[in-house]
């Protein structure tokens, strides 16, 4: 059963990226971030506001939303922290977009299986390790999913990463 999910899903002709977060999980999501009072976090895809709306009080908050014609990859401010449930489809963009307009941290709500060496590498090489990494079961979402933090506050990811091919 599994397997024809996955080839339905990998072999669709149009992506589907519109999943909307329960509230209560991306509550959970947005407290695993340290908060700093006055500062500005970004919610990039808003949809319904599950992030958003759920931001602490005392931080400043912005928003992009595509289907308000407010495109995440041409945001051009600075923000300290981005908490979000990104478009699948566009992840190899996104990661490169939150490495540059973050000042602090981003974290994603993403597949376990989108989380690569190469993306933790591409990140690493912009000054961005992996801070925090929890994984979730979303009701009707495929798989494993997993929000993973990155911040440039610290040095050295919280997993390793060996490329060596064993034989």
């Amino acid at each position: 059963m599994r397997s024809s999910i996955s080839h339905k899903i990998k072999h669709r002709n149009k992506s589907n990226d519109v999943f909307i977060t329960p509230p209560e999980l991306a509550i959970k999501c947005i407290k695993r971030h340290s908060i700093v009072e006055g500062e500005l976090w970004l919610d990039s895809c808003k949809n319904s506001g599950s992030f958003y709306n759920n931001f602490p009080l005392s931080v400043k908050k912005d928003y992009c939303e595509i289907l308000e014609g407010i495109d995440f990859l041409k945001y051009d401010k600075k923000v300290a922290v981005i908490s979000q449930n990104p478009p699948y489809s566009l992840l190899k963009k996104w990661f490169p977009k939150c490495c540059e307009i973050t000042t602090r941290e981003f974290g994603l709500l993403i597949g376990i299986n989108n989380l690569t060496a190469k993306r933790i590498e591409d990140c690493n090489k912009k000054g961005f390790y992996l801070k925090s990494y929890v994984m979730f079961k979303v009701f009707k979402w495929y798989g494993m999913s997993c929000y993973v933090i990155f911040s440039n506050e610290i040095y050295k990811n919280v997993i390793d990463i060996d490329r060596k091919v064993y034989r």
